[in-house]
């Protein structure tokens, strides 16, 4: 097609050309002149060889399979990259878990012992101050048994009859005023004369004014009865 065309072109080239000469002479001419002849001028017109074009190369079989093949362990490489980094971020997960259990477990564990430790603490300190108040109690306590004891040593007259290996043991009753309410004879002497010397010594005293200072606990810890031992060399409490 493209060699017809420029044939064509040549073609009409060249007519157009042979017009324009004609119009030329006719423009020109004048009676009685000397004829000029004009060789019409051909166009040579050549064909034009276009290259050929080149067809598409077609793979043959083993090449086709080759790259199949080819992209094929591509694609598994790729797959297997993927799978790879999925697998490290799974077990970097996994780890930064199992790192976030460890460290809340060493803080509970850490808060336990805390606790435990201050629970311990308290315990001991209350166990301490208990101690301490028991000691200042019983410290209180004999400072008024000792009143008891001096007030029914000076309120009793020993009777004749009194031995050293004598000992009577009386309790004493008492109501937070300090009075005397009852007394009873645990154990006798064996001398019903060094017996009742030591119930009239009781009853003599009659009261204790001192221990309405004391804190109703610490009377009926200690003073709502009081033992009293009486022998002729000593009074015990």
């Amino acid at each position: 097609m493209r060699d017809i065309s420029g044939y064509s072109i040549g073609v009409l080239v060249s007519m157009v050309i042979h017009v324009a000469v004609v119009a030329a002479l006719i423009g020109s001419w004048q009676p009685d002149t000397v004829q000029v002849m004009v060789q019409p001028q051909y166009i040579e017109a050549q064909l034009v060889e276009l290259a050929p074009t080149k067809k598409p190369q077609t793979k043959t079989p083993a090449r086709a399979k080759a790259d199949s093949a080819k992209k094929q362990r591509e694609q598994e490489k790729r797959r297997a990259a993927q799978r790879q980094k999925a697998e490290a971020k799974r077990l970097a997960a996994l780890k930064e878990k199992q790192a976030r259990e460890q460290e809340e477990k060493r803080r509970r564990e850490a808060e336990e012992q805390r606790r435990r430790i201050e629970a311990e603490l308290e315990q001991a300190m209350v166990k301490e101050q208990a101690q301490i108040n028991a000691r200042e109690d019983q410290r209180v306590a004999n400072s008024y048994l000792q009143l008891i004891r001096q007030r029914l040593t000076d309120n009793w007259n020993r009777p004749p009859s009194a031995r050293r290996d004598m000992e009577t043991l009386i309790e004493i009753r008492l109501v937070p005023t300090g009075r005397i309410v009852g007394v009873n004879l645990l154990r006798s002497s064996g001398d019903p004369a060094f017996d009742r010397s030591v119930e009239q010594a009781a009853f003599k005293a009659e009261q204790f004014e001192e221990l309405q200072q004391l804190e109703p606990r610490l009377f009926e810890k200690h003073f709502r009865t009081v033992k009293v031992a009486f022998s002729p060399q000593d009074l015990r409490l």
